[in-house]
């Protein structure tokens, strides 16, 4: 027995047959473009991912259902009648709703979205983005005017295109900022809110099951969830207090919380981790960094290092025990802080410091952020050991045991490349009546014991950008 998982991502779409022994392996990885109209502004072409979600399931060969991930936040606006974009994707990390944001903040809106849907007040998640796009794109509004409006995340357009249903996961609808955790239902006061028309929203759905059927042949779509809460399936997290940490583009922790909504704290992110066809969600808490192997790229982009292999190890102490940090705010500080103005900065730096010392700053900045991240999560839900990583730095093993030493806790770096598409075909396999079965594995990594000042540097470092950040934005608000 095979399920095709199309794992649609930030970068790429990667077609990977899994079969009931869960192997896993990959027919396809198609990249698409990424747009930059202006600072601060990220977009996808929505036909160009469509069109690769397409070419992936037409690999499905002799797979019996299929299962699609996606990128959680990002959305657009669409026909209902003809499935025609009128917008393109605008990405989860696009910044042009911060001053929306802000407004609403000063208003004291947070209060609501904090209580309904466990989310701060932040850009990154779909529904001031929404709100943007019906209040920005004029055929967005003559669609609305004429009731032919879908406003929604990637899975609802492509579920859309494919099956003909217009519906989302109650995971990828506890990303919009717009569906009441409680209810897992779309919230009337939250839509009025952002400005979102409940009418133009896609059904929320159980994250598997009967999801409809794709192309000629009538394959099953069964699971359709966001990327990172089928990566937590991936590592095999069932359990209370269970985490894996993913380090993309961002870096991306995730703990089951179980079926009890865990307390918004306003630091970690209560969310649904997945929903069966019983209409029980499971719930899990959620803390991200915006800027993990997003800012190893850019230092490698500077021209600090050009192949991965000089930075797989250090001949020299960290660079924190040296006073030099790095904060990986390049895209503001997310979990716990929600902090956009904050910006990436090297705090520290000397005349003798070179290239590879503001790497390992860099890789330190990293682990230090996911650190803070976990540390707050454990205030809600106790974290269970080991904590579970993959990822592609992950294939960095100096920086793995860094990770583990600033974590304070033992982890596991898992051996299997594909967790997220392996999390996306178990619940591919489980909305047909089968089962996948994997023990995870990786090798365990013990944390050896720091000085408590490491943490207290980069925490010095980081207060400092927030500060920097919040003075350069009150003076461009002046000068404006």
């Amino acid at each position: 027995m095979r399920v095709l998982a199309v794992d649609q991502g930030t970068t790429s779409t990667r077609a990977v047959l899994v079969d009931d022994a869960g192997r896993a392996e990959v027919v396809a990885a198609i990249p698409h473009r990424q747009i930059y109209p202006r600072p601060g502004w990220v977009e996808h072409d929505p036909d160009e991912l469509l069109a690769n979600v397409a070419s992936a399931v037409a690999l499905a060969g002799d797979a019996r259902a299929v299962g699609i991930d996606n990128q959680g936040e990002s959305c657009l606006a669409w026909s209902r009648r003809s499935g025609r974009p009128v917008s393109p994707v605008i990405v989860w990390q696009d910044e042009r709703t911060a001053d929306d944001c802000a407004r609403l903040r000063a208003a004291g809106a947070e209060a609501l979205t904090l209580a309904r849907a466990g989310l701060p007040l932040d850009p990154y998640f779909s529904a001031s983005k929404l709100g943007w796009l019906l209040r920005e794109v004029p055929e967005a509004q003559r669609l609305a005017a004429s009731g032919d409006l879908c406003l929604g995340t990637t899975d609802a357009f492509f579920r859309h295109r494919l099956t003909g249903r217009f519906e989302t996961d109650a995971a990828t609808a506890s990303r919009t900022s717009l569906m009441s955790l409680a209810t897992c239902a779309w919230d009337a006061e939250l839509c009025a809110l952002f400005g979102v028309p409940v009418e133009a929203l896609p059904r929320i759905t159980a994250t598997s099951g009967d999801l409809g059927e794709i192309g000629d042949r009538g394959l099953p779509l069964s699971a359709s969830i966001v990327d990172q809460q089928a990566a937590l399936r991936g590592h095999g997290c069932a359990d209370r207090g269970a985490a894996k940490i993913t380090f993309g583009t961002g870096a991306f922790v995730l703990a089951v919380a179980g079926p009890d909504l865990p307390l918004a704290q306003g630091g970690p992110l209560p969310t649904v981790a997945w929903m069966g066809a019983d209409g029980r969600p499971v719930y899990a808490l959620d803390g991200g960094v915006h800027a993990a192997a997003a800012a190893l790229n850019w230092a490698r982009g500077l021209g600090l290092f050009s192949d991965w292999d000089e930075i797989a190890g250090f001949d020299r102490p960290p660079a924190i025990s040296r006073g030099l940090a790095f904060v990986p705010a390049l895209a503001g500080l997310a979990c716990p802080h929600w902090d956009r103005a904050a910006k990436g900065a090297w705090m520290g730096m000397t005349l003798d410091a070179g290239p590879r010392d503001l790497v390992q700053a860099v890789l330190e900045g990293v682990a230090f952020r996911t650190a803070e991240v976990v540390a707050a999560m454990e205030v809600a839900v106790p974290i269970a050991a080991p904590v579970s990583i993959d990822g592609g730095m992950t294939r960095n093993r100096w920086f793995c045991q860094f990770l583990a030493d600033a974590l304070g806790r033992e982890v596991l770096v898992s051996d299997e490349p594909e967790l997220t598409a392996l999390g996306t075909a178990i619940l591919a396999a489980e909305g047909i009546g089968a089962a996948i079965g994997r023990r995870p594995g990786g090798v365990r990594l013990s944390p050896r014991p720091v000085p408590p000042g490491w943490a207290a540097t980069f925490t010095e470092a980081r207060a400092a950008v927030q500060a920097f950040g919040a003075r350069a934005r009150g003076a461009e608000a002046a000068a404006s």
